[in-house]
């Protein structure tokens, strides 16, 4: 259960972080009338991706918690 939360909790950061990251490319881009739409769908994919895997990793942790 352990390997499972640190594994959802770090994957679900590091997701989340790279999703930022795609979004301030994108806010960069459509500064510079580029092209933006499809990093700023890619970001929201890869933000919410990491809030749900986040998201489990509070679940197991609470699960190993109140055993």
């Amino acid at each position: 259960m352990k390997s499972k939360w640190l594994a959802f909790s770090i994957s679900g950061l590091m997701l989340f972080g790279f999703g930022l990251s795609l979004l301030g490319e994108a806010i960069i881009l459509k500064y510079n009338n580029k092209p933006f739409f499809l990093y700023g769908t890619i970001a929201l994919v890869v933000i919410n991706s990491g809030l749900c895997l986040f998201g489990n990793a509070i679940r197991y942790r609470v699960l190993m918690d109140s055993d």
